[in-house]
Parts: structure tokens; sequence; C-alpha cells
């Protein structure tokens, strides 16, 4: 598109002018507004178009029912309904969008298909058992039962001996289980939550998050004779109240971050001790094991359970991993270089890894993509 015709339609899209398929053109190049030195100013600023944009998007997303429901788990949400307009969600520069070069194509390769992620996990017992949940899967043992899209833990049926469940969620899935305190605790890719199968109110729950990252929905302390909640992971203790927060542990990551969306908590380590407010998430770093602080755009962080990649100045590298846990793809870049360059996009979790890389080539962050079975080589 030219930048002359995307002026006519932004101007046109802020107006409410534009069709569907015009609709679909302004949601695939959202942007940011913060590169392009020529804007036409007679428009406005850009900071005003980018709140003008970003509010007619969301009208039209609540208009054709492709919202995502935020708060709620995988099973209960409508995540992006198969329409023309909810294609593609991706915010570009306008810089980068005025430059695009139409003669670049990737490098067409026989290859399996490398499937969207999805909910499945599997289940391991107390006695060793193992148990796969998937979609169309029904299971029921005890106090427990699984419909293959969420996992739940009935205290009333609960009984009173100790036992352990691990919860183990693959690459290229993701899965919501409730706890037998009604505490949620929603799985990203390539995670591990190992809890008790039932609580004794009046006494500290406890569970461990092993590895990979979840978001967590506490049920008050207040709920439980003051039972206080911790998750502890691979160097931290998280201690809750009740709250809600996402903690960031992968096994291939220096660190693991801790973000707090509401109420309160403290992070402690071997060395040192910190409480977080709401918007704020703590680092710990794995070589120094000191912990600090930072404000965050807390929406940024927990985009992953509404359906979304959310990447503002992420470098491709960094992009490479999480695209490589939902796609269960192993990306690797031709020159290690490329893996540096930063990259502003919001991605919808529900197109194919094809459509994505082709979504970052043709606006020039790489070159091409070559695909060999589950290996993606970016050019």
């Amino acid at each position: 598109m030219k930048k002359e015709e995307f002026l006519v339609l932004l101007n046109r899209y802020l107006s409410g002018e534009t069709n569907l398929e015009e609709n679909k053109k302004m949601l695939n190049y959202y942007e940011s507004f913060q590169t392009a030195p020529d804007w036409d100013t007679s428009l406005g600023s850009k900071e005003e178009l980018e709140h003008k944009m970003l509010h007619r998007i969301q009208q039209t997303i609540k208009a054709e029912e492709v919202q995502v429901i935020p708060m709620k788990p995988f099973y209960a949400r409508p995540v992006f309904k198969i329409t023309a307009a909810a294609s593609v969600v991706l915010l570009v520069s306008l810089s980068v969008l005025f430059t695009t070069n139409p003669n670049k194509t990737n490098i067409p390769v026989a290859h399996k298909n490398i499937e969207i992620g999805s909910d499945k996990a599997t289940l391991t017992l107390e006695d060793g058992s193992v148990i796969a949940l998937e979609k169309g899967k029904a299971y029921t043992a005890g106090n427990v039962s699984s419909n293959g899209e969420k996992l739940v833990y009935n205290p009333k049926n609960a009984t009173t001996a100790i036992a352990n469940n691990v919860l183990t969620i693959p690459r290229g899935g993701q899965f919501f289980i409730q706890l037998a305190d009604s505490t949620k605790v929603w799985l990203n890719s390539e995670s591990q939550l190992k809890y008790p199968v039932a609580f004794t109110d009046g006494t500290t729950r406890q569970i461990e998050l092993v590895y990979g990252e979840a978001y967590f929905e506490v049920s008050p302390s207040t709920k439980h004779k003051g039972s206080r909640f911790k998750v502890k992971t691979q160097t931290q203790n998280v201690e809750v109240i009740g709250t809600e927060f996402n903690i960031k542990a992968y096994r291939d990551e220096t660190s693991i971050y801790t973000t707090l969306v509401k109420g309160k908590v403290a992070i402690s380590n071997a060395t040192a001790k910190e409480f977080l407010e709401p918007s704020e998430q703590s680092k710990i770093n794995f070589n120094s094991n000191t912990i600090s602080i930072s404000k965050v755009d807390v929406y940024n962080e927990i985009s992953w359970r509404k359906g979304l990649f959310v990447f503002k100045g992420m470098p491709l590298a960094a992009i490479a991993k999480v695209l490589s846990r939902w796609y269960d793809a192993d990306i690797v870049f031709a020159d290690p270089a490329l893996g540096n360059v930063k990259f502003n996009g919001v991605l919808n979790k529900n197109q194919k890894l094809e459509d994505i890389l082709t979504t970052i080539k043709n606006i020039n962050f790489i070159n091409a993509y070559e695909i060999k079975d589950h290996k993606v080589i970016l050019k």
C-alpha cells in the first residue's frame, strides 16, 4: 500500500466510514507512530492518532465479536472468531510500512505442518501414573476431573491422604487448572506445576512452578481461615494473601520475572525479601541472585493469557524463543546478528507460524525464512 493510499484509508477509518475489507487492512497495520519522520501532521499528532486508532480498533473488534475477554480461562472465552477482520492484528511503525519491499520472497521448502498451539497437558499422579489431557478426552478420578480442556479439583471429594500431582504443559500447549482451594492457574507452553490434591484450611497452601510461565488468580486467605498461599520456583518464593500475578521462570532464561496485577506479594530468595505493588515486576538474576523491581506495562506481560503475542522493542532472538514454545519449532538465525534486531508488534496466537513469519518478512525485519521439518531458519 502506498503512503498516500494509506493516509486516505486512515482518515476514512478514523471517521468510521470503512467497510469490512478496509477494516481488515487497518487491523493488519495498526502501528505505534514512533518512528515516521514525515507523518502528515494535518491528521493530528502521532500520539493523538495512536489513541484514536486504538479506540476504533476496539470498537471494530467489539462490533464483530472478536474481542478477547480478560480474566477468563482458555476454555471459557471466545478467542478471535475466524473473520476477515481478525485474521491478523499487528503493530508496525509507519517508517517500516512505507518502505516495504514487495520483491522479497521466502524460500519454498517442503515441510511438515507446524501446528498452532492448543490446550493440552499431561497429568502425573502420586503413584507415577501419567494421563494425557487433550480435547475430546475426559478423565475423572477421586476429586479431580477434566474434559481435556481444563482440570478441576473439587474440595468436597478430597481425601485426607497427602498427595501431590504434577501438571506438565509441552511446547505447543497451554492449560487451565483450578486447584482444590479454588485458586485458578493458567499455564503457558513448556511449563510444569506441582501441587497438592487438597489443602487444609489454617495451614499454608504451597505449590511449585517447577519451570515455565503461569498466571495465578489466588483464592483469598479469608476464605481459608487465614491460610497464606506460596508459590515456589527455582530460586524464589512468592507469598500472597489473595491476589493475581504472573511468574515467568523458563529453564532457558537467565532470570525469573514476577509481575503483580492485583493485591500484594512478597518476593524472597536466599539473600533478600521485597514487596511488590500492582504494575511492578521483580527480576531475580540466577547469576547474581539479586532482586530488582521496576514498573511495567501489565498488559504486555500477561497478553499471552488473552491469546496475543505482544512484543514491545523485543529482540528477534527473544521473540524466537516465545514462538518456538508455542509452535513447538526450533527457530534459528542464519546470521546471529539478526537476533539483535528489535521488533514492535501485537500478533494473534491463533495464526499459523508461516503467516507470522511472512508478516515479519514483508515489513523488512527479515529478508527470508526457510522451514525444514520443525526447524525454521531466519535470514
